[in-house]
């Protein structure tokens, strides 16, 4: 039996895209399904791109210490949250009730350049201006610190002469777009045969 997914977006879900686009390709070998797209935002492009692909989709309120967000998770039955471009930090009840469930990407390598305010073009012109030779993705476990929980994976990309916040980012998010939906599937899997201990 499929692990059932929320994914949370604030964007226009690129990276949610991905992961159906991936999930489509595995057809009934996928080891979770997506049960909703929420938003913390209505106007979200994620929650279209949800429901063009017939994928439920709700937004929720994001200042409301997470009741609604819990309420929400609950109705759809989810085991596992996927977080996809959602800039707010998970309410410490959430996170309780979802621990070694929830996972993250983010646009650089941690613990060096993330933390609260990295996001998006902040953390590629950090890289930049740092002169690092060497940028990348890392997926992880969300605890109550922002881009803090235990690392699942990492991906390393070169930063090239003469880069730009925008053609690293652009590089970076192809990367993203390659290697998320293949390690959520993944978590997806352990999470179902129950393999993972709370960190």
């Amino acid at each position: 039996m499929a692990v059932n997914i929320a994914v949370l977006a604030s964007g226009e879900g690129t990276n949610l895209q991905a992961i159906i686009d991936y999930s489509a390709t595995l057809g009934d070998k996928a080891a979770g399904v997506i049960a909703i797209v929420a938003s913390n935002r209505s106007t979200s492009g994620a929650l279209e791109r949800a429901r063009s692909a017939g994928i439920p989709a709700e937004s929720f309120d994001a200042t409301d210490n997470g009741k609604g967000l819990l309420d929400l998770l609950s109705r759809y039955s989810v085991d596992l949250i996927v977080l996809a471009g959602y800039l707010k930090r998970i309410p410490a009840g959430v996170v309780a009730e979802y621990r070694s469930r929830i996972v993250n990407v983010h646009p650089g390598l941690l613990p060096e350049f993330g933390g609260e305010g990295m996001y998006g073009s902040r953390v590629h012109v950090a890289v930049i201006a740092s002169g690092a030779t060497t940028t990348g993705i890392s997926i992880h476990f969300v605890d109550d610190e922002f881009d803090h929980g235990p690392l699942i994976a990492q991906w390393r990309i070169p930063v090239r002469p003469g880069d730009t916040a925008e053609s690293l980012a652009a590089r970076v998010l192809e990367v993203e777009h390659l290697v998320y939906p293949r390690v959520v599937d993944m978590v997806a899997a352990l999470n179902d045969a129950h393999f993972f201990a709370d960190y």
